[in-house]
């Protein structure tokens, strides 16, 4: 999406002009639509969840690991558009929340993994809410100790630089870790300078 288009959308919503610079964040491109997979279904709602191709294939390594371990992981949501975000904001901001209390929790348009294609919100059988709750799960135990073997990254952890809410249950793929993950034998990437979902 071109700056200024972006840069009057967000005037249109109140989001301050400075915002990804005082964030230390900065934009994503959306992921070209026609070449998004199918990983399954919000267990919620129903709504299908889509990744990049490389994501895909991660998350699909990822999950039947996790099944391996007697562990359920779910696939919450996943591709987010520009348009898309724009819309949750719009409906936050229409029920009366606060701008800067929703910022905390959802980034604003152009700024989300979620356009990437790359990024994930999971779930288990037993939480498949977007809440910190999903920390107290073994789902998110084991994603601790075993997610950046396959690539994903916790984005926002308690106290993260950017002031973003602890959001334990979403997950980034960054395949540039992987690599460095297994070589060093760490159970725990570091954060990067990332947008919030």
């Amino acid at each position: 999406m071109a700056t200024a288009h972006l840069a009057e959308l967000h005037r249109s919503l109140g989001i301050p002009a400075d915002y990804g610079a005082a964030r230390h964040l900065r934009p994503f491109r959306e992921a070209d639509t026609d070449r998004l997979i199918l990983v399954g279904h919000d267990p919620t709602e129903g709504k299908p969840v889509r990744l990049a191709p490389r994501a895909a294939a991660a998350w699909r390594r990822m999950r039947d690991a996790a099944a391996a371990d007697r562990i359920t992981l779910l696939p919450l949501s996943g591709f987010r558009s520009v348009r898309r975000q724009t819309l949750l904001i719009r409906r936050k901001l229409a029920a009366g929340r606060p701008l800067d209390d929703i910022l905390r929790y959802v980034a604003a348009p152009g700024f989300s993994e979620h356009h990437t294609g790359r990024a994930i919100d999971i779930g288990t059988s037993e939480d498949v809410s977007v809440e910190e709750s999903f920390a107290r799960t073994a789902a998110f135990r084991w994603l601790r100790r075993r997610a950046g073997a396959f690539g994903f990254t916790m984005t926002y952890p308690r106290r993260n630089t950017h002031g973003i809410g602890y959001e334990p249950w979403h997950w980034c793929w960054r395949p540039e870790t992987t690599r460095g993950h297994a070589r060093a034998g760490r159970t725990r990437m570091p954060t990067p300078t990332l947008a919030p979902t």
